[in-house]
């Protein structure tokens, strides 16, 4: 499973990141990304409800893969895999975490800052490492310095992610990125504005295709 879903996560690049106060408003906020083109979407396990909320987003919404996140502890895990999560994301580095995703085929994705952290999430069995908080670090720079060193390592920069810098992320070497509150802006979401959210997801999809029209091609 983790190979076919590092290939959805490739082809797309970006993450949609769901933090909702309610069932209601994360269905909403779920339903405006994917119009706008977004495939993947994550329910963060502090939203109110998460479980229900991602039982309903794989029932509105079956073309998405719909994961979880912000997965402090293994029960936090272990509830995500009940509830159906078809990835996991956590903010920090558990050893432990890693080896229960892998042990049940869900693909998991460690929080890592520094290149100890990264690699070490890497040889556990992380199928991704999610580089946490990416802003703190300089941005789409220190993705390129880890480059060098770490070129087999799929890293996803969250934590500071925005419309303006995701292209430059991809760039510096990224898989791909994780976006929150760059998609859904409060005065949005405090008016309903769902047009405004589905407009910048399909802008930053756009983004990231461009990059990939940009690229040389490959040789014969």
């Amino acid at each position: 499973m983790s190979s076919s879903w590092l290939s959805h996560l490739k082809a797309q690049k970006a993450i949609a990141v769901i933090r909702a106060a309610s069932p209601d408003l994360g269905l909403q906020m779920a339903q405006a990304v994917a119009a706008g083109g977004m495939e993947l979407i994550e329910v963060t396990w502090n939203s109110d409800q998460p479980a229900q909320l991602l039982h309903r987003l794989q029932a509105e919404l079956p073309h998405c893969c719909i994961g979880a996140g912000t997965l402090l502890t293994p029960a936090d895990l272990q509830a995500a895999i009940n509830a159906g999560a078809e990835f996991l994301f956590t903010p920090h580095l558990s050893l432990a975490m890693i080896q229960q995703a892998v042990a049940q085929q869900i693909p998991i994705l460690p929080g890592a800052l520094t290149p100890t952290e990264i690699l070490s999430a890497w040889q556990a069995g992380a199928t991704c490492v999610k580089v946490f908080p990416i802003e703190t670090m300089g941005g789409a720079a220190y993705i390129q310095h880890l480059q060098g060193p770490m070129r087999q390592v799929p890293l996803i920069p969250t934590g500071g992610v925005t419309l303006e810098n995701a292209a430059d992320l991809i760039t510096a070497g990224a898989v791909a990125v994780g976006l929150a509150g760059a998609l859904f802006p409060k005065q949005a979401i405090a008016q309903g504005n769902w047009e405004a959210v589905q407009q910048r997801a399909s802008l930053l999809l756009q983004a990231l295709r461009t990059i990939e029209s940009q690229s040389p091609a490959a040789p014969p």
